[in-house]
């Protein structure tokens, strides 16, 4: 085990973002002059302490190519899967010969081109001393119904609920076996914590933005322009 373990990213962005209704993958839509991926990975390589960001595209994707960031010297690509924990898993396993089991390895969409620095600062140090990892959050603030998918069965107690964002920031190793478990038991694991959850860990929750948003609508595009703008004041 390394003494002083080194940070990696991993970007699963091999999927097609069906819900924007566009004819390209929403990561490749503009946003303030560049696309979205652009403005997330300037982000995260905003990071300085990062030893490399994987970025997990379809094999079949004519657009990485075509940005600058797929010929940075901090970023490498993979063919990614056809679910998110696939891309993700496979970017962990191009890492494999390079990360130490005790490394740290952030896992972050690239739909989220608001993240801030100082988050990631502020979930690297919450962490730190801890043997399994965390990610960002925010509590939930609106009131929760639990639907049939047509009337309200009940409302939800929404004083322990949180609404889950990346980065999720876990130790490689057992992101990896995490991962590799949920795949083997089949079982449905919707972002990197889950996978950890199932494994048999409590991942640390900590606060970060709200405006750290998940562009999934195209009405998203402009909130993200908005908080990037404000961002920027």
């Amino acid at each position: 085990m390394s003494s002083s373990p080194k940070y990696w990213c991993v970007v699963p962005a091999a999927g097609i973002g069906a819900r924007m209704k566009s004819h390209v993958p929403k990561q490749y839509l503009p946003l303030a002059g560049k696309t979205i991926f652009e403005c997330t990975l300037a982000r995260l390589l905003g990071f300085s302490k990062l030893e490399q960001v994987v970025v997990a595209v379809s094999a079949e994707d004519p657009y990485w190519p075509e940005l600058e960031f797929s010929q940075h010297a901090k970023v490498v690509s993979v063919a990614g899967g056809a679910e998110r924990s696939e891309s993700v898993l496979k970017g962990l396993r191009s890492l494999e010969s390079s990360a130490d089991a005790m490394d740290w390895v952030l896992v972050h969409d690239a739909a989220r081109p608001c993240i801030r620095l100082s988050d990631i600062e502020k979930l690297v140090d919450a962490v730190a001393e801890s043997a399994v990892g965390g990610l960002l959050g925010f509590p939930v603030q609106d009131t929760i119904k639990r639907s049939d998918g047509e009337r309200v069965l009940e409302t939800v107690d929404r004083a322990q609920l949180w609404q889950a964002y990346t980065p999720q920031m876990f130790r490689f190793g057992l992101l990896l076996e995490a991962l590799q478990k949920a795949q083997q038991d089949a079982a449905v694991v919707t972002d990197e914590a889950s996978a950890v959850e199932h494994f048999g860990q409590q991942p640390i929750l900590v606060q970060g933005s709200k405006d750290n948003i998940k562009i999934t609508h195209p009405e998203d595009i402009g909130l993200a322009e908005i908080f990037l703008a404000r961002q920027a004041e």
